[in-house]
């Protein structure tokens, strides 16, 4: 069972939760954690993490981001026998540096990830961007961000993939790369004390696939660090292999801690 990248994350929540007092006003983060397992008439297991540390400058607001996914499921054979499968195993990482402009909540940044999806439409991508942010709504209870600029992309196939390229020759575990168009929005309603809705929409523009990604949560505190989140996370790629779906979807039920 591959959960040595889950076990990082976790590692790095217990690490950080001894924080200096005049340290939090610079440094914030958060961990999310969920299970499930059931046993008996079906087997699964299913493990979630992500860890949020943003780290506040004079004239820098940086954030770096991990996440990891695992999925086992029971599976029954064509002779009748049941075997254990892994049905869904992807790990992220990203870091993103702003940089504050002289207006008001406008900066320019430049932003880095890598993914690796063991089940998805490509087996790893490789993203790097820049460009200019700015702040569209910003008032007691929301805020609405966008950022937009150039960027270039990396990407895997996966081994077993059925695409061609002009030629016909099969681009199954083949790397590939073009410069795409990147645009974000990131939205956050303080409901109310106790109870928060983010929603973050991003478009990867490329000419030979135009990726969507669309996170959508509810946040309700539990106690003063403690929160439980409900997500819906929806990924759409534009042009992938006939063996596989153009939307990928995740509900989770997520407990989440702040630092």
């Amino acid at each position: 069972m591959k959960l040595k990248y889950l076990s990082l994350l976790v590692a790095a929540f217990a690490a950080t939760t001894v924080v200096a007092e005049e340290e939090k006003k610079t440094w914030e983060a958060n961990a999310e954690l969920g299970a499930i397992i059931t046993s008996g008439n079906t087997e699964t297991t299913t493990f979630k993490g992500a860890l949020t540390v943003k780290h506040n400058l004079e004239k820098w607001n940086n954030e770096y981001k991990l996440s990891g996914l695992f999925k086992e499921d029971e599976v029954e054979q064509d002779d009748g026998t049941k075997i254990t499968e892994r049905t869904n195993e992807k790990y992220f990482g990203s870091a993103q540096g702003n940089y504050k402009l002289n207006e008001k909540n406008a900066h320019l940044f430049i932003y880095g990830s890598y993914l690796s999806d063991y089940f998805g439409a490509y087996r790893e991508e490789a993203v790097v961007s820049g460009g200019y942010g700015l702040r569209l709504i910003d008032d007691e209870t929301m805020v609405l961000n966008a950022e937009f600029g150039p960027g270039y992309k990396y990407f895997r196939y996966p081994d077993d993939s059925t695409e061609v390229d002009d030629n016909g020759q099969s681009l199954a575990d083949e790397w590939e790369g073009e410069v795409i168009a990147l645009a974000k929005a990131d939205y956050t309603w303080q409901i109310s004390e106790g109870a928060k809705f983010t929603q973050l929409l991003a478009v990867e523009y490329g000419d030979t696939n135009t990726k969507t990604r669309s996170e959508t949560a509810l946040l309700t505190k539990i106690n003063g660090s403690l929160q439980m989140k409900v997500g819906f996370n929806v990924v759409h790629n534009s042009d992938v292999a006939d063996d596989k779906d153009n939307t990928d979807t995740e509900t989770a039920l997520t407990l989440v801690y702040n630092f």
